[in-house]
This record gives structure tokens, C-alpha cells and sequence, in this order.
């Protein structure tokens, strides 16, 4: 946050320096097409001095997104990894006791031993 109102502070001077060389343009005296020549050049100055400073402040924008964007694509790759870990670990648990779970379940379906229920009565 600091960085862009001294930004936008830096690009006030700037804007600044171009009207006090504008002002500076006009109060030179002579003829008229000499007084506006200074003036044109004095504004165009100004405005190369303007674009430099947003061409600078664009390449540290830039620059600074770049190692954001950067470090999110890292984070990105990392999770991809760990995910892709867990799902190995697990289809290797899956592999393991799928055999004995199986052996078991057709046990208990298979094995039945008609037994009476605890609750029942025998009503005569």
C-alpha cells in the first residue's frame, strides 16, 4: 500500500516539474514562434519525463507480478505433487488388504449359521 502512494506521490512530482517547466517556457520572453517553440519543447520534455517514470513504475509492476505469479505456479506444482503422492499411497492401501477384505465379506455372506434370534419367544 505504501509503495503505491509513494508511487502515485512520485508521479505527482513528476506531472510537478513538467508544469513548473511549462511556466518556466512561458515567462522567458521574445518573439511569439520563439516563446512557442520553448513552450512545445518544454511540454514535450515534460511528457518524455512522464513516460519514463510510467515505463518504470510498469517494469517494477511487472516485475513484482512476475515473482507473485511465479510463486503461486511453485505452490501450484507442489500441491499437484502431494496430491498425486496420496493418491499412490492410497491405490497401494487399496492393493493390500483388498484380497483379505474381500475374503472376509464373502465369509460373512457365505458362512451363515442360522441361529435363533436372542430376542425371540417361543409363543404356545
Amino acid at each position: 500500500m505504501t509503495s503505491q502512494s509513494q508511487g502515485i506521490h512520485q508521479l505527482l512530482q513528476a506531472e510537478k516539474r513538467a508544469k513548473d517547466k511549462l511556466e518556466e517556457a512561458k515567462k522567458k520572453t521574445g518573439t511569439a514562434s520563439g516563446k512557442g517553440k520553448r513552450l512545445k519543447q518544454a511540454k514535450e520534455e515534460a511528457m518524455v519525463e512522464v513516460d519514463q517514470y510510467r515505463m518504470q513504475r510498469d517494469k517494477e509492476f511487472r516485475l513484482i507480478q512476475s515473482k507473485i505469479m511465479g510463486s503461486q505456479s511453485n505452490l501450484s506444482d507442489e500441491i499437484e505433487e502431494q496430491t498425486l503422492g496420496k493418491i499412490q499411497e492410497l491405490n497401494g492401501h487399496y492393493n493390500k488388504h483388498m484380497e483379505s477384505v474381500m475374503n472376509q465379506l464373502l465369509s460373512m455372506v457365505c458362512d451363515m449359521k442360522p441361529e435363533i434370534h436372542v430376542n425371540y419367544r417361543a409363543t404356545n
